[in-house]
């Protein structure tokens, strides 16, 4: 007797048994998703990631670490990581003299104002004074050479503020200045 593909595969889905699924795979999955998720919680919670927070920091004083606590701010941080916290006494601000750059023609905004301060180490605020004549220039000298569309882009200014930053730190030194605060970043 000769059987049609049709029938062929009528008659063999009849003999052969379904198949049930198991949750077993499922199961798994949310038990792994549950241990990672405790288990990043607790490393963002215990500061061994760098951008937690931890509890024991507001136990206690905070400018003494505990061995082995590597959450705390001790000496071995860096100052210009942002997730370490500088204590205030060693910090001061420097005003840089307000900008005025112009932008070319080739834009309807022909204007860029600019006004910015510089965190140093207290211990190194008269030399930035000293050295702002060459701050002043770099930073112009770099706005001037900005492209409209720069600016215009998304993200600009956390990009322009991070290479104005490193241009300030070369002419007064990585260690003297930690950080340019934009204070006003005006478009006419």
């Amino acid at each position: 007797m000769v059987m049609s593909d049709a029938t062929a595969d009528a008659a063999g889905d009849a003999e052969t048994p379904k198949k049930t699924s198991s949750k077993l795979p499922l199961i798994l999955g949310i038990v792994l998703a549950l241990a990672g998720g405790g288990g990043g919680f607790f490393a963002a919670w215990s500061g061994m990631l760098p951008f937690g927070g931890s509890a024991h920091a507001d136990e206690g004083d905070a400018g003494h670490a505990a061995p082995g606590d590597h959450g705390s701010t001790g000496d071995h941080a860096a100052p210009d990581d942002p997730g370490v916290a500088v204590p205030m006494g060693d910090v001061a601000f420097v005003e840089v003299p307000q900008l005025v750059v112009s932008l070319g023609t080739t834009t309807d905004m022909h204007h860029l104002r600019f006004r910015t301060s510089l965190e140093v180490a207290a211990s190194a605020a008269a030399d930035v004074e000293t050295l702002m004549p060459r701050v002043v220039d770099v930073l112009n000298t770099y706005l001037r050479a900005l492209e409209p569309s720069d600016i215009d882009a998304p993200g600009a200014l956390i990009r322009l503020r991070a290479q104005m930053l490193r241009r300030v730190q070369l002419v007064t030194g990585r260690e003297a200045v930690q950080d340019l605060l934009v204070q006003e970043f005006v478009l006419n």
